[in-house]
């Protein structure tokens, strides 16, 4: 997990949220998501709050507005599946433009689409405000089983090389006059795919004799620094406990 691994998500800034431990953010982001998916779905006014509270947080990290819409469209796929239900669901319905709905339908899309878009905003603003290298050494901290911090880290390391990988083996494509235009084609890309595995599983194990050795035993050395303080953990509690509040009063209002 050495430097020079900066992921796109990641904005460097000077912020009290920057400066935050990894570990300390990655349980305020965890505790956070938890007490929104906890939420009952009929409190509309929690889930306003929530995204206040999410911007206060990228205000203070100083975390551009289309930078953190820009990284949202990931849910994109989410959001079809939610549109879809008010159709599909079954129960008592509606009437809205015309469309006959399902109210449970409409109830449940509004659910994945309020929930999920909160969590997906407030791990887009982890991972811009903590290096990759950060968080997997926060991982490690939370006790994460270290196989699983492991696998992460060698897929972040490995995965712009196959992404070369599969460029190059593009380009030689083209080289050759092939162009995919229809399902005729698809029989080489297939083979492409074959092929692209075959060569990342032998890279793989190039890579893991040259750590072997180099004096690999199966755990990566954590390099040493100096525990979270209590104020850092009271600064990233902030989020959580807020939300935990204003979920206790989404089941009691």
């Amino acid at each position: 997990m050495g430097a020079g691994h900066a992921h796109k998500l990641y904005r460097p800034a000077h912020s009290p949220v920057h400066a935050l431990p990894p570990h300390c953010k990655i349980a305020a982001v965890l505790c956070f998501v938890l007490a929104v998916v906890a939420t009952p779905r009929t409190a509309l006014w929690a889930f306003a709050l929530y995204a206040l509270l999410l911007a206060a947080v990228a205000a203070a990290a100083r975390v551009p507005a289309g930078f953190l819409l820009k990284r949202l469209l990931i849910e994109v796929p989410f959001v079809a599946f939610a549109v879809l239900m008010p159709f599909v669901a079954t129960g008592p319905r509606v009437h809205i433009l015309g469309l006959s709905l399902s109210e449970s339908g409409l109830w449940g899309a509004w659910n994945i689409l309020a929930k999920g878009t909160l969590g997906v905003a407030a791990s887009v603003l982890l991972a811009a405000t903590t290096e990759l290298r950060g968080l997997l050494l926060g991982l490690q901290r939370l006790r994460m089983p270290p196989l699983l911090v492991q696998i992460a880290s060698f897929m972040i390391r490995y995965g712009d090389v196959i992404a070369d990988e599969l460029r190059r083996m593009r380009i030689a494509r083209l080289s050759r006059g092939f162009e995919a235009r229809g399902v005729r084609h698809w029989g080489v890309l297939a083979k492409s795919a074959g092929a692209l595995f075959i060569r990342s599983y032998e890279r793989g194990e190039r890579v893991h004799l040259a750590m072997v050795s180099r004096g690999y035993t199966g755990t990566l050395p954590v390099p040493d620094a100096a525990p979270a303080t209590g104020g850092q953990w009271s600064r990233a509690a902030a989020l959580p406990a807020a939300a935990l509040a204003v979920c206790l009063l989404g089941w009691t209002l």
